[in-house]
């Protein structure tokens, strides 16, 4: 009875997709699986199918927006093309285009024609009637380019920017207890009215539309600078007097629920944005005292990128075949290795988010909780009361799992239950620091761990890179001499038809850059491979081994993304070895 009512359940499932998702399957823009895969993202995000499809490159943006126009009877148009200018802003709230991602644009008689990026949010249409009074028709645009357009409009809309802040007359002599509230933990209000309260929010909200994945706050003898970490590299926001700092960051100590009074030790902490109706964003602090005053470091936590299909991280479709093989494992043992920052907390959690189903118990234990998904039962290490990841994963294997994930693998007990527990029927993903794939087998092996355990265990191990990905608009290309690319890697029968690309620069861009992809070195655990672990030999043997087997190291997947047109080689170059 039980497998009947699974069997009715899944049908029901595949019944439910979306119209949209049905016609997109029928014309063979995606599989019936990817479609399924898609949906049950969007469900858990709340969101449509359409722009959780856009959010995965998941089929062409233009050929979704005019399916959707179609589905919606509303014309379907290019905002590159229209004179944004002469759009009558006023006529709208800027917190309700923000909201709802709507631009006005144009008036005609009693009938408002607006921007919209998804037709299907009936509520925008209803508090811009609301508001204004109008009649509303909705005109359907790109919603990528119509988030440029919005952040250039909501820019130069907003009477507050940094530096009118910082500049506000008084600003310096602001009692920092009159100013502070205690809000409590999750909720930083975006609508008190204070010069340091605007300040700290501005921050905020300038980071997150400018994409950025951290925000440095850093007190020095004679200055104090604030930098955006955009696409993995660091660039200036404002520095503001040396009299903010203490008031900053006590602003976000208390947002974090962190104790104001402590700046000779380190803390850490969370707090949580409403950017939008629909999204919602994470932040964790850490503080650290320095020689002038204590250093914060935001990391902003947009649980969006581990929502990502497994097609969107950047592998090539050998690579991509590799690792959805071994999640499709009952047991056994998948491991990501690079350095911090290199997007592996992404990969293990596109994984786990399509493993994340009702069948599954799927457990996961990291130092800390970077990104919180419904379904899955976290927990946050505590080293101060003993909650160790050793201690956990054996808690793990008591709470019938069927997949597990380690946030990093740091010493021989912890490394030991891993690999017992895939050995012992389950699927455990994890995370090492090493910097290719063949040297994560000699680091548990130098760890102590037994190499017939690593054999047997080990199913697949991916090494990562980040770089920037080229902006589509300004990219430019660029002739090298055939000896720079063949000393890069290039083969020299390829020469004749690569074409190479520059980053340019231009408004909707960082010079040149904009997101980031991932080039990766996939190697599956191959019976040669696992030989070579048992009869303790090098890495360079594995390597070797590895590269006979047709696995590509970072450098060659990185050469692909260039030859493709999607990076440069200056990016390949920076974040691969020789």
């Amino acid at each position: 009875m039980a497998v009947e009512n699974q069997e009715v359940g899944q049908q029901a499932e595949n019944v439910m997709l979306p119209g949209l998702a049905a016609k997109m399957v029928k014309l063979d823009l995606l599989t019936e699986a990817a479609a399924q895969e898609i949906n049950h993202n969007a469900m858990q995000e709340n969101r449509s199918f359409y722009l959780q499809c856009i959010e995965q490159n998941a089929v062409p943006v233009t050929r979704a927006c005019e399916l959707l126009s179609e589905d919606f009877g509303i014309p379907f148009m290019d905002i590159e093309s229209m004179n944004t200018e002469l759009s009558p802003l006023d006529i709208l709230p800027a917190s309700l285009v923000d909201k709802h991602h709507m631009l006005p644009l144009y008036l005609r008689d009693t009938r408002l024609f607006v921007a919209v990026g998804d037709p299907g949010n009936a509520t925008a249409v209803d508090e811009a009637k609301f508001n204004t009074g109008l009649s509303i028709s909705m005109v359907m645009v790109d919603p990528r380019k119509l988030a440029l357009v919005l952040d250039k409009v909501l820019d130069k809309d907003d009477d507050v920017s940094l530096d009118d802040i910082v500049n506000e007359e008084g600003l310096d002599d602001i009692d920092l207890a009159s100013e502070i509230e205690d809000e409590g933990f999750g909720a930083v209000d975006l609508q008190i009215d204070t010069p340091i309260v605007r300040f700290v929010n501005k921050i905020l909200q300038d980071s997150i539309r400018k994409g950025a994945s951290d925000i440095h706050i850093e007190p020095y003898e004679k200055q104090t600078r604030i930098r955006f970490r955009i696409d993995g590299v660091l660039h200036d926001a404002i520095n503001p007097p040396m009299g903010l700092v203490h008031k900053i960051i006590a602003r976000l100590k208390i947002l974090a629920s962190l104790d104001i009074a402590e700046r000779r030790l380190p803390q850490d902490g969370r707090m949580k944005l409403q950017f939008s109706r629909n999204r919602n964003i994470d932040f964790r602090i850490s503080t650290m005292p320095t020689l002038f005053g204590e250093k914060m470091v935001i990391r902003i936590l947009d649980t969006s990128a581990a929502n990502l299909g497994l097609e969107t991280i950047g592998m090539n479709p050998e690579q991509l075949a590799h690792y959805r093989d071994a999640t499709n494992q009952p047991h056994g043992m998948i491991l990501v290795t690079g350095p911090t920052g290199s997007g592996k907390t992404v990969s293990l959690y596109s994984a786990i988010n399509l493993l994340n189903t009702v069948e599954r118990n799927v457990s996961s234990v990291e130092d800390p909780v970077e990104i919180y998904l419904s379904g899955i039962n976290q927990v946050n290490v505590n080293d101060r009361i003993g909650l160790s990841f050793a201690t956990t994963l054996r808690a793990f294997l008591r709470q019938d799992p069927d997949v597990i994930m380690v946030g990093e693998i740091r010493d021989l007990e912890t490394a030991e239950i891993a690999v017992k527990a895939a050995q012992t029927g389950h699927l455990v993903l994890s995370t090492l620091h090493t910097n290719d794939a063949p040297s994560s087998l000699t680091r548990l092996i130098n760890m102590g761990v037994a190499p017939f355990n690593i054999a047997s265990s080990v199913n697949l191990i991916i090494a990562q890179r980040l770089v920037r990905r080229l902006c589509d608009t300004c990219r430019e290309p660029v002739d090298l001499p055939d000896d720079v690319l063949l000393t890069a890697g290039f083969k020299e029968e390829s020469l004749a038809d690569l074409e190479i690309f520059e980053a340019a620069g231009c408004s909707g861009c960082s010079s040149g850059y904009r997101g980031r992809t991932g080039i990766f070195e996939v190697m599956p655990m191959s019976d040669e491979i696992s030989e070579l672990v048992m009869s303790g030999c090098s890495t360079l043997d594995i390597d070797r081994q590895a590269r006979r087997e047709g696995v590509k190291n970072m450098r060659q997947s990185g050469l692909e993304k260039v030859a493709d047109g999607v990076t440069t080689l200056e990016e390949v170059e920076r974040v691969t070895a020789d």
